[in-house]
């Protein structure tokens, strides 16, 4: 899944004072479940305004645990009635929101009836309604806004769902599992009845009723089973999920080709649903979807959908096994699945696509969303030790750095070991709550490793940052490497970490090597001796990535040209050209830089770019991400108090320098790029990028060149990418054909809701002068709400992300996000507390927009009645 929250409010003295802090949940307090609970059955009355909810409980005493009362977890709800083996009882009381039932024996069967209006839940959390349909999100605290419950990972049922409602509101019903019964009432309502054979926690508990049609397919497994597969959307979009149902078919064949990994039921259903608070739930044979990972067709969807389609499709479907078959012991092990899955996935769309293009997206996203929170008030280890709210451990550090630090194992194992430690993970933990210890042993055993210093990047926070130099002498090379990890919040002082460093050293004349090198600094100072270099060779390390760390190599403009332009391993080799622009950019906006270094680091870059564009065996997909300058974001990281205003001054005039130097080849690029025709194979998806990429440039020095090339684009695209790319372009020039082009592109896509996200999001985030000034002026047009959480980020992320608004000198772009929490929080406190972090940042920022930013965190801390969520984010960021 994607994330998750409950959503009651800490305790309050009055409406005049400060809540008080939420308790503080810690994995150290874990203890086993004092009564399991093997079987579930549930019985729903559905209705949009009223369900009713009888729920059969068979409990049974774990023989581990001293004697204790039953406690059932709940969440906004109220028992009608319970009963005890059959019998009413009076023997429940209440302890907070908890229902807690003393029982005599060692198994029960615990009846409890709940009613719950699905239509108020604005929260998006448990049962609720969506566009006249009924949907359930359980992950992670959800289960207990629906009946009462243990509610914990590591409480594993069988389930058996009977659903019944009007059949004209609700002619489908869906839940976990296969379908073993249907029927009809014959008063115009009908049921379904529904069995889950795998034991699951109550967090993987799905239902999904409404009008609902479906796109069908079948695979075979590797068996010789055969899935029935379906895709449930609302009428009208079944012609938008071919893409979902082939990218379904790819998940599962290759999971199975590369982790051994068979689906385990008849059915695999996935529905499509407009209000969801993130991407995906991999519910146990129903996976629910928002609608923007399914949906696509070349006219509403970009390259980057689709690709967002396989990728989340995979995501879900690879947790049938991690995740769902072995789960999570406790939420702090949350990476265990998470981490572990979205590595799955990186491989998958990998293996469906461009290996290297996707291992430069996977870091950029690291580098964007990671290393700012493992540097800032919220760093966290990718397994927690402490929470207040779970769904705030929903993180980039858990998916994405958990990802990292399980693609290492992978890389200190080789893929075979590997897989032989992940086979014997599944194996013995099948159908099992596990521990991310339970992992590593796993792979230590299966693969032959000695993990147990390994075992620091699960519990230290911070990004290593480490520091490489390539001495020579005679004929030998010699690395010296050293490591700092950062202190973060709880955690001054930390041990070196091993880091798995891919080195190479290339022969200044012919641009080649004898072979990489795998070295591994696991103390905070090694050297590593490479005899047989006659010439000082040039250093290309940590390629492809290897290790998510912070590297200084000091290496001069010369070297990384040259890497730039003879490294054969494709990350490095755009790593080399982002270092060189880092460098150049972090010594102008510095004002380390004088004039002569200025002209020379932009000379430099210059020819790099020029060999980028001119050399005929990159493929366009690479070209493009090789033209992709730094962002603003990641430019922010490499100083230590930002001014927003110069990174973007400074970024911009060099785009506009390269645009003026390379205008030439930029506008080839154009001409070549727009004569191939739409497909979805590499070469026209490559040319779709530079493309963009080429707008993109010429926008900064030749706008008016710019402005009438996109507006043609835009008039002549036959697909979502190029129009998308065309529109981007416009909204940042000061043009009459900016206001023209948008407000065609609304009425043609009106009754899109997906497509007009994007319309919200190509204003807020774009390098106008006045994009705080659309911004506040979008928030009051009639298609923004803050009832759909895509609808909400689509507007406020994009402008977040906006680092020229949102650092509005003064502080109006502060108030705005923080307006938009205390008002969204009541509401969707989950999506709200996901605005927090941007205010955080305060500390990297310069004193004067530092101290806005953290007023207006004060001022939202003072609120009355925050829920969970925002208080644990904002008192965090404010520590």
């Amino acid at each position: 899944m994607d994330l998750l929250p409950d959503t009651a409010p800490p305790p309050t003295a009055n409406a005049e004072t400060a809540p008080t802090p939420p308790p503080v949940i810690r994995r150290a307090d874990y203890r086993p479940p004092a009564w399991l609970v093997p079987e579930v059955a549930l019985d729903f009355a559905l209705g949009l305004d009223a369900t009713t909810v009888r729920a059969e409980l068979t409990v049974r005493r774990n023989p581990a645990i001293d004697r204790a009362p039953l406690r059932l977890a709940g969440d906004g709800i109220a028992a009608r009635a319970v009963t005890v083996d059959g019998l009413p009882s009076n023997a429940w009381r209440m302890d907070g929101a908890d229902l807690v039932i003393d029982l005599p024996g060692a198994e029960h069967r615990i009846g409890i009836e709940t009613a719950i209006n699905p239509a108020a839940n604005s929260q998006l959390m448990g049962l609720y309604a969506s566009g006249g349909m009924l949907c359930t999100q359980c992950e992670a605290e959800g289960f207990r806004r629906i009946t009462f419950h243990p509610d914990r990972p590591d409480v594993l049922s069988v389930y058996r769902v009977r659903l019944s409602g009007d059949k004209a509101r609700f002619p489908v019903l869906l839940a976990n599992g296969n379908c073993i019964a249907t029927g009809d009432h014959g008063d115009g309502t009908h049921w379904a009845e529904w069995h889950d054979p795998w034991p699951k926690p109550s967090y993987l508990f799905a239902l999904v009723a409404g009008d609902l049609v479906a796109t069908r397919d079948r695979f075979t497994t590797m068996s010789g089973r055969a899935v029935e597969l379906a895709i449930w959307v609302r009428p009208g979009d079944e012609g938008r999920t071919a893409h979902a149902m082939r990218s379904l078919i790819q998940s599962m064949r290759w999971d199975e080709e590369a982790f051994g990994r068979e689906y385990d039921l008849d059915l695999f259903n996935i529905v499509a649903v407009s209000d969801f608070n993130m991407g995906a739930m991999e519910n146990k044979g129903l996976n629910v979807f928002n609608t923007r990972y399914v949906l696509a067709d070349p006219e509403t969807a970009t390259d980057g959908d689709y690709d967002a389609v396989e990728g989340v499709i995979g995501h879900e479907y690879f947790h049938n096994w991690s995740g769902n078959r072995v789960t999570c012991r406790d939420w702090f092990q949350l990476s265990l699945k998470e981490g572990f899955t979205v590595l799955r996935d990186q491989l998958f769309s990998a293996a469906m696509g461009s290996e290297p293009v996707k291992r430069i997206e996977d870091v950029r996203v690291l580098r964007a969303a990671q290393f700012p929170e493992d540097s800032g008030p919220l760093a966290h280890p990718i397994r927690p030790d402490s929470y207040q709210e779970i769904s705030n451990f929903y993180t980039a550090t858990v998916y994405n750095k958990g990802a990292e630090v399980i693609r290492m194992m992978r890389t200190l194992a080789g893929p075979e070991r590997f897989r032989a430690g992940c086979d014997l993970y599944f194996a013995r933990h099948d159908g099992e709550a596990a521990t991310c210890e339970d992992f590593i042993r796993a792979i230590e055993e299966g693969a032959g490793l000695d993990l147990t210093q390994f075992r620091l990047w699960y519990s230290q926070a911070g990004t290593p940052r480490v520091t490489a130099r390539l001495d020579h002498a005679g004929d030998t090379a010699t690395l010296h490497l050293a490591q700092q990890v950062p202190a973060t919040p709880d955690q001054p002082s930390k041990q070196p970490m091993p880091i798995p460093l891919r080195i190479a050293l290339l022969d200044r004349a012919t641009g080649r090597h004898a072979g990489e090198h795998l070295v591994v600094l696991d103390t905070a100072e090694a050297r590593f001796d490479f005899p047989g270099h006659a010439q000082p060779p040039v250093l290309s390390i940590n390629r492809g990535f290897s290790a998510p760390v912070a590297l200084d190599a000091g290496q001069s403009d010369a070297d990384l040209v040259f890497l730039a332009a003879h490294d054969d391993d494709p990350f490095a080799r755009y790593e080399a050209l982002q270092r060189l622009i880092v460098g150049h950019l972090t010594g102008a906006i510095d004002g380390t830089l004088d004039a002569a270094g200025r002209q020379a680091g932009r000379e430099a870059i210059g020819g790099a770019l020029a060999a980028v564009l001119d050399d005929p065996a990159l493929d366009d997909l690479m070209r493009g991400e090789l033209l992709i300058l730094p962002a603003e974001s990641y430019l922010a990281e490499q100083v230590a108090a930002a001014d927003p205003v110069s990174i973007r001054r400074e970024r911009e005039a060099l785009k506009a320098w390269l645009a003026d130097r390379l205008a030439d080849r930029f506008l080839a690029l154009h001409d070549r790029a727009i004569l191939v025709p739409y497909s979805l194979d590499a070469a026209a998806r490559g040319a779709r990028k530079v493309k963009t990429q080429a707008l993109v440039y010429l926008a900064a020095g030749r706008p008016e060149e710019a402005a009438r090339r996109a507006a043609a684009q835009y008039d002549a695209a036959d697909n979502m990418t190029d129009r998308q790319g065309a529109m981007m372009v416009l909204c940042g020039l000061d043009t009459p054909l900016r206001a023209q082009k948008l407000a065609d592109f609304h009425a043609r896509y009106a009754a899109d809701a997906l497509v007009i996200d994007k319309w919200f999001s190509l204003q807020a985030g774009s390098l106008h002068p006045a994009a705080l000034d659309h911004v506040r002026a979008l928030a009051g047009h009639p298609d923004m709400t803050l009832t759909n959480p895509n609808r909400v980020r689509s507007l406020y992320m994009a402008f977040a992300a906006n680092a020229g608004a949102f650092h509005a000198a003064d502080g109006s772009g502060y108030r705005i996000i923080a307006d938009l929490i205390l008002a969204l929080d009541p509401l969707n406190a989950q999506t709200a507390a996901r605005f927090v972090p941007p205010l955080g940042r305060w500390r990297r920022i310069d004193p004067g927009r530092a101290a806005l930013m953290r007023a207006e965190l004060e001022r939202i801390l003072a609120a009355p009645r925050l829920s969970r969520d925002t208080y644990e984010q904002v008192s965090r960021s404010l520590g």
